[in-house]
């Protein structure tokens, strides 16, 4: 795998895990990036880097960051962007991937790319919920506006040091994983606790 492959793969995983946490964010970032050329796409993308695609991505950008500070409506678009996020993530992966075969190129975008926002969305609506539950959501403009912080930076960052980012996202992926897999026994152990107290 030569450095150009090693470089695309990573600036991708850096944008699809940034629409984890906000769909559009990465794409308008994508978008003015691919219209002043500073990431390479090829001719089936072209309309990335569009003004139609930049304006699109940059309304859509506005609509989802002051949706996320209303009131239950936060925790309503975790469940509506998480199909969203996983569509973006592919998108942006396949996007800069330096593939021929249309097909593969698809196929590690899915499980790259759309693998990686799920993921980071995962985690993100772990944390709203809990914000909602134990501060009655009270907390929750505090996580958006981390959320929107980590998405843009992220985004921008992926474009200037996508490897580091690549690296910093796979770390958070792996503690997302053990940490749902540990919430997981504790489910099942006090399953069987009270099983055994209603015996």
């Amino acid at each position: 795998m030569n450095a150009e492959i090693i470089t695309a793969v990573a600036l991708g995983i850096g944008l699809s895990a940034s629409a984890g946490f906000r769909v559009f964010i990465p794409m308008l970032v994508a978008s003015v990036a691919a219209h002043f050329n500073i990431i390479p796409l090829s001719d089936s993308f072209a309309w990335l880097g569009s003004w139609p695609a930049m304006i699109s991505f940059g309304v859509a950008t506005v609509v989802e960051v002051l949706a996320y500070y209303i009131p239950f409506v936060d925790n309503l678009l975790d469940t509506i962007t998480t199909p969203m996020a996983v569509g973006a993530g592919t998108l942006l992966m396949t996007s800069v991937l330096p593939v021929d075969n249309e097909f593969m190129k698809w196929i590690m975008g899915f499980v790259v790319g759309g693998g990686a926002a799920a993921t980071m969305q995962s985690g993100s609506a772990l944390s709203r919920f809990a914000s909602s539950k134990f501060t009655a959501g009270t907390a929750n403009p505090v996580v958006s506006t981390g959320e929107n912080v980590v998405a843009l930076g992220a985004s921008v960052s992926a474009l200037a040091i996508p490897v580091v980012v690549a690296v910093i996202f796979i770390i958070i992926a792996i503690l997302i994983f053990s940490r749902m897999a540990a919430w997981r026994r504790h489910k099942k152990a006090r399953q069987r606790e009270a099983g055994q107290s209603g015996d």
